[in-house]
């Protein structure tokens, strides 16, 4: 058993049961987005969380335990990914990246936008040309230090 097996019992059990990511965000009393992707296997939760994880889709005390082992992050397949929403992220990256990269330094300087101290919020905007992903991400910024 290894935390890749406890994340398709626990995709196969939301399937299975129609569980929607915000419920369980709200039993878990944290973001739909982090929970989501402490689901996924790219987060650690801590024994009151596993417990409320292993509960709603019926994880054993052992398979709760993988929930609380820092995960090697990074779950794409491929350095490109084929998903297409997935390749879509990527080819924001690919044709904006420099462009966010620019503007960030140009507004905060040289460093960083944590992945660490950040937080994203995915939400629905209606728009009569048909509905709209809102995704915002923000992460704190970290200059590089000189020594």
């Amino acid at each position: 058993m290894n935390r890749n097996d406890i994340t398709e019992k626990i995709i196969t059990a939301k399937v299975s049961k129609g569980i929607k990511w915000e419920d369980v965000a709200a039993k878990v009393g944290l973001s739909k987005e982090w929970t989501t992707a402490a689901c996924l296997g790219q987060m650690t939760l801590n024994a009151e969380q596993a417990a409320i994880i292993g509960d709603i889709f019926g994880l054993d005390a052992e398979e709760e335990k993988w929930l609380q082992v820092v995960p090697y992050k990074g779950s794409l397949q491929s350095p490109v990914p084929t998903d297409p929403l997935i390749y879509r992220w990527y080819e924001i990256v690919s044709v904006y990246g420099t462009t966010i990269k620019e503007l960030i330094h140009e507004e905060f300087g040289d460093g960083i936008m944590s992945a660490i101290d950040f937080s994203m919020d995915i939400k629905r905007e209606a728009d009569p040309k048909g509905d709209r992903v809102n995704v915002v991400l923000s992460g704190k910024f970290l200059p590089y230090k000189s020594y």
